[in-house]
């Protein structure tokens, strides 16, 4: 197989490859430690190789749901619409915690403070709400891809946003009807939806939307949905 180079791409990002992800199996249970660079390859994906993820939707006052625009510099899905925040907890001590998904969950408020620049005070663990896991693989491109157990937080806040231009080139606030017709949009091929983003807004993303108040009903932490 040759080499994969990553010579052309943004060395930022190239930077977080090191970072060494949670390998788990089928049903989420931890197996071990691997690369971002690694968990990323397709040629490893194609292998089975399987990594723990998440997915922040973070939604304001007035019900709008925030997205982002990953920059293109992004090695996987770049210049794409996605939820608020999406990445993945670290094989470090604090984010393999499980009970409750803390470990889950503080990974995510250390990622809101790096794409988005929210201080950390105002998106503390206890205030997300971790609602159940999607299992889902997707290509990016020949080389890279996503094969994740992907964590669904939510969170209603009004925040401070100071993005980092190299993890996200816009984002916005939108209302149902707005990404209803951002959907479309993608359909043809008007802009692009990271595959995550797209298969959650197609399933569960509005019935839950509708239930901010109210979301206890929805929580199911037995169940990981097959995508």
């Amino acid at each position: 197989m040759p080499e994969i180079t990553t010579d052309h791409l943004d060395e930022k990002q190239v930077q977080l490859l090191a970072e060494m992800c949670i390998l788990i199996d089928e049903n989420d249970r931890k197996i071990g430690a691997d690369t971002k660079k690694n968990c990323h390859l397709n040629s490893n994906i194609d292998k089975g190789l399987l990594h723990r993820a998440f997915s922040v939707f973070i939604f304001n006052s007035e019900e709008k749901l925030l997205l982002q625009q990953r920059s293109d510099a992004k090695i996987t899905f770049p210049g794409c619409f996605t939820n608020t925040c999406c990445s993945h907890p670290l094989h470090i001590q604090s984010e393999l915690e499980e009970k409750d998904a803390i470990g889950v969950r503080r990974a995510a408020q250390r990622r809101l403070e790096a794409e988005l620049g929210i201080p950390m005070e105002q998106v503390t663990p206890d205030e997300m709400t971790y609602l159940t896991r999607i299992h889902y693989k997707a290509q990016s491109d020949g080389v890279w891809g996503e094969h994740e157990i992907d964590y669904i937080l939510f969170m209603q806040k009004n925040v401070e946003l100071n993005p980092d231009p190299n993890e996200i080139q816009s984002h916005c606030y939108v209302s149902k009807e707005e990404l209803k017709e951002m959907l479309e949009k993608a359909k043809r091929k008007e802009l692009e939806i990271t595959p995550w983003f797209s298969l959650i807004a197609e399933t569960f993303l509005f019935k839950w939307w509708d239930n901010l108040q109210n979301l206890k009903q929805f929580i199911d932490h037995k169940t990981i949905h097959r995508m």
